[in-house]
Order: C-alpha cells, then structure tokens, then sequence
C-alpha cells in the first residue's frame, strides 16, 4: 500500500480505534478478576479469622485461651506464610498469642499502620511478613470484657498472597492473549472489509484506464450507489471533452480547408511566372501549404480517443531511417551509430514514430559536423507507465540553454541559412505529447545537442 493511501488511512484508523478499546477492555477486565480474586481471597482469611476469633472467646471466669492450629497444619509449620496473632489493643505491647508458623516473628497489621475498620469492623491490608513475602492480613477488635470490663483485642490472620498472584497472573496473560487474538481477528476482517468496500473504486480505475488506452469510451456498469453520482459525472466529463476536441477539429479543418483554395490559386499563378519574386512567392506558399497539412494531422491525431492503435519495432524502424538519411547525407560521409536493444517496442502507430525519430535524426545529420549516435535505453516502469527513451546526440555546434525551449515552437527557425520550415521539432514536441511523453533538449557530452525523447513502450 501506498503512503498516501485511501485504504492505509481506513486501516490505520480502524486499528487505532481496536487497539485502544480493546486496551481499555483489558484493563477493565483485569481489575474486575484481581478484585473477584481478592475479595474471594479476603472471604477465604475472614473464615480463618472467625474460626480463630471462635476458639479464643473465654469460656465462663476463664480469661481468653490460646487457640489451636490443629485446624489448619499451615499454621504449624515454620514460615509457611500462613499466620495470626492476637495482642491487647490498649497496651501495644507484643502478641498475646501468635501462630507457632511465625517462629517467634511478628507482622504489621491493619491497626498499626493506621488502616480504618470497614462496615463489618474489618481491617484489610498488604503488609511484608517474616521471610520477606507479602501478606495479605485481615484483623478485627474484639471486646472480651465481663460485665463492666472492657478488653479488646487485636486478633488478625495473614496469609502469603504468592497464590493468588499466580492466579492473578494466569488471568491476565489470558484475557490479554484472548484479546490480542480478538484484535487480530479484527484486523484481518476490517483489511478484507475495506479491500471489499473500495473494490468499486479500483474498479473504475480500471475502466479509466481502458478508456485512456482506446478499450472503451466510457464507463459501464452499476457502481454502489455512493459512487453512482462519481460515474455519471466523469461520463459526462469524457463526452465534453470528446465534444470540444470534435469541434476544435472541425474548425481546424474548415479553416485549412478555407485556405487551401486561395493557396492553390497563389501558388498556380506564382508557377505560370518568372523572376525572382515568383519563386518567392511559391516558397512561401509552400510553406503554408505545410503547415496546413501539420495541423490538420495534430487535429486528427488529437481526435482520436486512442492515440495508440499498434506496435512499432523501434530497432527496425531506426535500422531504415538511418539508412535512409546515409544515403541523404552521402557526401558529407556522416558517422550515424544506432544502439538498440533486441525487443524494444513503441506503443503507438509507425508512421508517428517514424515522423518523430525521422524529424529528430535529420535535425541531428544537419548540424553534424561528423557523427551522429542513436541510442534506446530499456524500458522502464514510472507511475505505472512502461516507457523507453530515444536519445539522439551529434557533434554539432549545439544549441545555448536559453534558445532550447523555444526550439520547439511551431515554426520557429533559429538559423534561416538552413533549409526548412521550422516545423520539425514541433511536431516531434506535439506527437509527443499526445502519446503523453516528452521532448528535451540538452547539452552532449561532445558540445553538440543532444535530444531526449520519452514514448510508451509495448
């Protein structure tokens, strides 16, 4: 895909808009199963601290009692991450009774570092345990008083939170290997949904391009209706300029036509006279009569809706023009190389590439002072047209940068010593053109010019 890309932008901004919902989803989902596991967690210790809340009660006179752990090993054994400890509130002294896990350690809970009891009067906190894990503890005041005595104490449970970690973990990788997964599915939908959505548009592309090359004349067939009013619109664009080219080609021919009977009747009586002046008046009329003939063939070739109607052999076609003009220009005894590769073709009518290279060659033999080269280059492919380039070079006296441009206007003659109408460049500059290449004039290696013709290749 390209940069500047209708599809691209469609892509990017669909992937922009899933990545960041998909995110947001995954953050929420996240928080919602570490917050389920937590609070099954707290559930889970909140038992274990009613169970041991229900073993320490005193029972009749008897002061509180050390519970035992027979109801839950871990808390036997050493450092097992599973702990309690129960110490009076008023005195902040050590632990009443602690859990035989703790080896003689002790853990932070809720109250000392200044956690408030929820609505069930429970303290919830994180706090580092003795062999340097973390714990999640749960602690609740109870009064143990008899009658008017007021005892409170602290009794808290811990547990190490390595397990519901490792669950919180297990959770996350997948709700984020679901969701990449989900986003990827996306992905490879919404590619396939634009390339679907915006066929309609590479087809018309399409038929421009065949109406471009001659193939049709206008488009066909039943687009979306979003693009319906598109259609219609270039339709009737093609039939105007179709309509105004037609015109411009009648009033070119009904103007050369107009002349041609004034130029006849000049040029007859010019021919049934002698002098000087006579002649004069026949070259020019001749002259005329050419330049009529050129634009004619412009309003003809600019008429066709497919300037390229066939296939031209260019190495062939230089082969005979070279040998013609060496036959033309035997007495100066010209050098005139051709250099083409095997397989080069023109896209377009052989009389036109012959008018055009011909023009060229003979422009090239008459400001020779010795040779003149021909070369092709191979095609090549640029914004999707295959093109080839001609260059003609001779070791002429060139032609200054500031006269090279206007070289190619229509009868412009930059030295009148030199037979010719003018007409030569400009021809080969309008065909050209209408085969949509170019013509440029440049400096050759050797100081002579060197002309640079650019035409599509087949």
């Amino acid at each position: 895909m390209k940069g500047n890309s209708l599809a691209l932008r469609l892509l990017i901004s669909s992937a922009a808009w899933i990545v960041t919902i998909l995110s947001i989803t995954a953050a929420i989902l996240i928080s919602l199963c570490n917050n389920i596991l937590e609070a099954s967690f707290d559930a889970r210790l909140n038992q274990y601290l009613e169970n041991i809340i229900a073993r320490t009660a005193p029972q009749g006179t008897h002061d509180i009692r050390r519970p035992d752990d027979d109801g839950e090993p871990l808390f036997s054994k050493p450092l097992s991450g599973a702990y309690w400890q129960i110490r009076p509130q008023d005195t902040g002294s050590e632990p009443m009774f602690k859990s035989a896990s703790l080896v003689g350690e002790i853990y932070k809970t809720p109250s000392e570092l200044g956690i408030k009891p929820d609505e069930r009067q429970v303290r919830q906190t994180y706090a580092e345990g003795p062999d340097g894990q973390l714990l999640r503890v749960l602690e609740r005041d109870i009064d143990f008083g008899q009658e008017n005595e007021s005892r409170i104490f602290s009794i808290s449970v811990a547990f190490d939170t390595a397990d519901i970690d490792a669950e919180a973990r297990y959770l996350t990788n997948t709700i984020v290997l679901t969701l990449a997964l989900l986003g990827s599915g996306l992905l490879l939908a919404t590619f396939f949904q634009v390339r679907f959505g915006l066929s309609p548009l590479q087809d018309m592309g399409r038929k421009l391009a065949a109406i471009r090359a001659g193939e049709e004349t206008k488009l066909t067939g039943t687009p979306p209706a979003e693009i319906q009013p598109l259609q219609e619109e270039l339709n009737a664009l093609i039939e105007a300029n179709q309509n105004v080219v037609e015109r411009a080609r009648t009033h070119v021919g009904n103007l050369a036509h107009a002349l041609k009977t004034p130029l006849s009747v000049i040029m007859n009586e010019a021919a049934s006279q002698d002098g000087e002046f006579a002649g004069k008046v026949s070259q020019q009329a001749t002259i005329m009569r050419q330049q009529i003939s050129h634009y004619l063939d412009r309003a003809r070739i600019a008429a066709q809706i497919r300037p390229a109607v066939g296939v031209t052999d260019v190495g062939a076609q230089l082969t005979a023009i070279s040998r013609a003009l060496k036959k033309i220009y035997e007495a100066r005894a010209l050098t005139l190389e051709v250099e083409c590769p095997g397989g080069v073709r023109f896209f377009g009518e052989k009389q036109d590439f012959d008018e055009m290279a011909g023009n060229l060659m003979d422009n090239a033999c008459k400001w020779a002072r010795s040779s003149v080269v021909v070369r092709v280059e191979q095609p090549a492919v640029a914004r999707g047209e295959r093109t080839f380039r001609l260059i003609i070079e001779d070791d002429g006296p060139g032609l200054p940068e500031t006269f090279r441009q206007s070289a190619v206007k229509r009868g412009r003659r930059l030295d009148e010593s030199v037979p010719g109408s003018g007409l030569g460049l400009s021809i080969v500059a309008d065909l050209s053109h209408l085969y949509r290449g170019s013509l440029s004039l440049e400096e050759a290696d050797g100081g002579g010019l060197r002309a640079c013709l650019k035409l599509p290749a087949a």
